[in-house]
């Protein structure tokens, strides 16, 4: 039976899609069947992983919706071992149109149940809010990874996202865990990167992933070819980390 595992924090720009797509391609190298959920409009992991946003017939929206079978959704990729139900920018009008229906921050959850037996990890990225569309992610998940850049404002927000995963936990998703904080963006030369480990894992210990993912240009680069950082250039610091983070990961959960 597979995990399902969102990868979420309302702030922009902490690394979500960077990490599911990267992690889903490090899993897939290690042998895990993978399937990444893009449920962010803008669609930034289905562009990462080499497919075309224009032309998506048929995706994580119509998922939402249940107007179609997630299995119909999927759609294989380059990287081993890993396909996707991607996102296209209407997306965006689900928040919208979820709001009048009944359970709906289940929506999500009531689709991809079924999927579990057909992966060792499906992976959600979630959208840069604490929306429905989050909420959806968060309510069908079984954990959660939270990235969080080594930067000045880090912890700015994320009382708010721990207190949202409470609420998850205590009306839609008694089983939620948090699989980790995941450090992102660390420049071991910088003072502030430092203080920023230092001060996360003195609040957090035992929450806070060993793995760090350091500030690494190719991994910046990869997304404009559509291509993981391991197909892109897999003897970078930047594949290295991610290969790190999944050896943790499988580790975490067997």
């Amino acid at each position: 039976m597979g995990k399902i595992i969102a990868i979420a924090n309302q702030k922009g720009g902490v690394g979500k899609t960077t990490t599911s797509v990267n992690l889903a391609a490090s899993l897939g190298v290690l042998e895990k069947k993978v399937l990444l959920i893009d449920a962010d409009p803008q669609a930034n992991a289905t562009s990462g992983l080499g497919l075309d946003v224009e032309s998506i017939a048929a995706g994580s929206y119509q998922v939402l919706e249940h107007t179609i079978k997630p299995v119909d959704a999927i759609v294989d990729t380059t990287s081993p071992n890993v396909a996707i139900i991607p996102a296209h920018i209407d997306l965006v009008a689900i928040e919208i149109e979820l709001v009048d229906k009944k359970n709906r921050e289940s929506m999500l959850k009531v689709a991809i149940d079924d999927l579990k037996k057909d992966y060792d990890y499906i992976l959600i990225d979630c959208a840069p809010s604490l929306g429905l569309l989050t909420l959806n992610a968060l309510t069908a998940a079984d954990s959660v990874i939270i990235p969080i850049q080594c930067e000045y404002f880090a912890l700015e927000g994320l009382g708010k996202l721990l207190n949202t995963i409470k609420s998850v936990q205590k009306i839609h998703n008694p089983d939620l865990d948090i699989e980790g904080l995941l450090l992102t963006m660390y420049d071991s030369r910088l003072r502030l990167s430092n203080q920023v480990v230092e001060e996360v894992k003195k609040h957090f210990a035992e929450m806070v992933f060993e793995t760090i993912i350091q500030r690494n240009v190719r991994l910046g680069e990869a997304p404009s070819y559509g291509e993981s950082i391991i197909s892109y250039d897999a003897g970078s610091i930047g594949a290295n980390n991610y290969l790190s983070l999944a050896q943790e990961l499988i580790e975490k959960t067997k």
